[in-house]
């Protein structure tokens, strides 16, 4: 019978079990439910072609995995000892930080666990090319105001897309303006909209305008027209949802990248109200917290 393994994102594994509904088994972190894959905001990785085998002992278990491919990662789910042992005698794979703007890596990258001392399940294909789904970049630690920015890095690594050179963009609610740094870095013009300043450094930048108020006062149809809006703004889900709705009614921006911050409990509504937004996409970035990053690309 077919079916998909997914891998939650850390310390959320209740919501993706949640989000998945009709599962088969669950092992920390992994969950395998049956069908083909589905969407799964709270998987940090998917695992597209999982199969169960019987291995005699450790070296015919990392025999038998070379055997379907050379790149693997190792998800330990128990039998931590056992499985590192595995792991030894698999080729190393690289897990340098990657740098924003390099292309992402190119050969297949498999996942596997050791689900008892005599069988493993293992994926040859996986959604994401790092091991576990998690982006780690080289990063600048020198010029943003804070490490905000990586969730954009991150943002732009996996949706493939990032603003062009002379682009406008919205930043709602950016203050210090890690956001509004990695945007004027990408060449574009930016407009900040926050009660709180911007840092010098940033408010410096000859691409970005920084504009005081609250995010949530700006009527679309009194601004000119936008390439892209952005919101890392903490608020409930619903707030931001209604915001949203009002720009794509009004037609005034293409592009939007929002970070969708729960208070309490996820609000599992509002997530699914974002996801029906016909072109939406819905993912926990590796470096969002209790939170989903929600992309819309135009239909």
């Amino acid at each position: 019978m077919e079916f998909t393994v997914y891998h939650a994102a850390r310390g959320h594994l209740p919501e993706l079990v949640r989000e998945l509904g009709d599962v088969a088994c669950v092992r920390e972190p992994l969950v395998a439910a049956p069908g083909p894959p589905r969407p799964a905001a709270w998987a940090q990785n998917v695992w597209l072609a999982p199969k169960w085998f019987s291995i005699a002992s450790i070296g015919d278990g990392a025999k038998q995995l070379k055997a379907m491919q050379r790149n693997w990662a190792a998800v330990p789910s128990g039998l931590f000892r056992r499985t590192e042992l595995i792991r030894q005698k698999l080729p190393k794979v690289s897990a340098r930080p990657h740098v924003f703007g390099d292309p992402l890596p190119a050969s297949p990258l498999g996942a596997w666990t050791l689900w008892d001392e005599k069988t493993i399940l293992a994926s040859p294909a996986t959604s994401e090319p790092f091991p576990g789904g998690e982006y780690t970049f080289l990063e600048n630690k020198t010029d943003p105001p804070s490490r905000a920015y990586l969730k954009l890095w991150e943002a732009f690594t996996r949706l493939g897309v990032r603003p062009a050179p002379g682009e406008t963009c919205l930043d709602l609610g950016g203050s210090p303006g890690g956001w509004t740094w990695v945007l004027a870095e990408c060449g574009a013009r930016v407009v900040c909209v926050d009660k709180a300043p911007l840092d010098p450094r940033i408010a410096g930048l000859p691409s970005a305008t920084f504009r005081r108020g609250s995010a949530f006062a700006l009527d679309p149809s009194r601004e000119p027209p936008v390439d892209w809006l952005f919101s890392d703004v903490v608020c409930y889900p619903a707030r931001l949802l209604s915001l949203v709705k009002r720009w794509l009614e009004s037609g005034k921006c293409r592009r939007f990248v929002c970070t969708i911050k729960f208070q309490g409990e996820t609000d599992f509504q509002a997530m699914e109200a974002f996801r029906a937004i016909p072109g939406s996409r819905l993912l926990h970035l590796y470096n969002n917290k209790h939170e989903l990053t929600w992309a819309y690309l135009g239909k």
